[in-house]
């Protein structure tokens, strides 16, 4: 049987990207993206509820993130669940979940005419898999 592994996304970044360049010299840009669910008790209350997901880019979707993405931007992700472990310095091992990007589209909201217009600029770079 096959797997699946894939996340389809739309939230807003909770943060400005970070970018860096790793020790083996690609570059990583990392950033939080916030989406937000609500819903209505059983009495009639409403609520709402923030969620923050990391999410990493590599390589040139990396330079794309770092040129274009800033605290607030309204972004369609979409890419794989990695889970990663490291020892911390209080001795134990701490685990961690992240969203690594393949695809993403900036969104952009404007006023138009007709209502709300939304305009999507599709930014993607082929996986490992594909460029070959």
């Amino acid at each position: 049987m096959r797997s699946l592994n894939q996340v389809m996304m739309i939230g807003h970044l909770a943060a400005n990207p970070d970018v860096h360049t790793s020790a083996t010299g690609v570059k990583v840009a990392s950033f939080p993206v916030a989406t937000n669910r609500d819903w209505t008790t059983s009495d009639g209350t409403k609520k709402e509820a923030v969620d923050y997901h990391r999410v990493v880019a590599f390589k040139r979707l990396a330079d794309v993130c770092a040129q274009h993405l800033v605290k607030g931007s309204p972004v369609y992700i979409q890419g794989r669940l990695q889970n990663t472990s490291f020892d911390g310095t209080d001795g134990k091992k701490h685990f961690f979940t992240e969203i690594v990007l393949d695809e993403l589209n900036i969104l952009v909201y404007k006023k138009g005419k007709t209502g709300v217009e939304l305009n999507v600029q599709n930014v993607t770079t082929p996986t490992e898999e594909t460029a070959k």
